[in-house]
């Protein structure tokens, strides 16, 4: 019987996680490194290690680095404003929940990105409050950021539920001891899920799996 459910954001809630790949791609291009998306899953969703070191070994500078930062996060929220990110069936399925769980958002995304995209989703009521990168000190898949919240909901691990994507997330919400649904997205789909308690194929499962269940 969980009393709160933990959402990751990127690729469970909204459709960004491809958004970002698409901006970094362009980015780093422009140095002549190719990034494919067996990369990028391996770099930024596996290890969360990121690609500016492919751009090191081009030969671009700490400074030049930098530059490329900036104006890969500048591309990024270009491709946010394009239009609303929310992914098919997550209002329904959060919105039902929401009468029975107690909920939190749980991220990687800088505060920008993630509220310039949910200006657009109106999620945000549902959820008592969002973690983003800056309110933690170890990113995923440290499990820095699940602790962090369960403290903030006086919650123990037992009664906590996770939604995840990708497997830097399911390393993260089980070495905090959590209990980890994956719902993989079409980027993380090739991804190593051992360890997962559930991997199912859509959000409408989570809920399907939760309706009998009260917080």
């Amino acid at each position: 019987m969980f009393k709160a459910i933990l959402w990751d954001n990127d690729g469970v809630l909204v459709d960004t996680e491809g958004l970002y790949f698409q901006a970094t791609r362009e980015t780093i291009a422009s140095v002549g490194v190719e990034l494919t998306v067996d990369d990028y899953r391996q770099l930024f969703l596996v290890e969360a290690r990121g690609a500016w070191h492919l751009c090191s070994a081009r030969g671009v500078d700490e400074a030049g680095v930098r530059r490329l930062a900036d104006e890969r996060d500048r591309r990024y929220l270009e491709l946010i404003a394009r239009g609303d990110p929310l992914l098919p069936g997550v209002r329904e399925v959060v919105s039902a929940l929401a009468a029975r769980f107690r909920m939190a958002i749980v991220t990687s995304s800088r505060p920008e990105p993630f509220h310039r995209a949910h200006a657009m989703t109106g999620l945000l009521r549902w959820f008592e409050f969002a973690l983003t990168r800056e309110q933690y000190a170890r990113a995923k898949p440290d499990p820095e950021p699940y602790r962090v919240a369960c403290e903030r909901l006086g919650l123990a691990a037992r009664d906590v539920l996770v939604i995840e994507d990708s497997e830097r997330g399911l390393r993260s919400a089980k070495a905090a001891g959590l209990t980890c649904w994956v719902v993989p997205s079409p980027l993380t789909a090739p991804s190593d899920f051992t360890g997962a308690d559930a991997e199912l194929g859509s959000l409408r499962e989570v809920l399907e799996r939760l309706g009998g269940a009260r917080a």
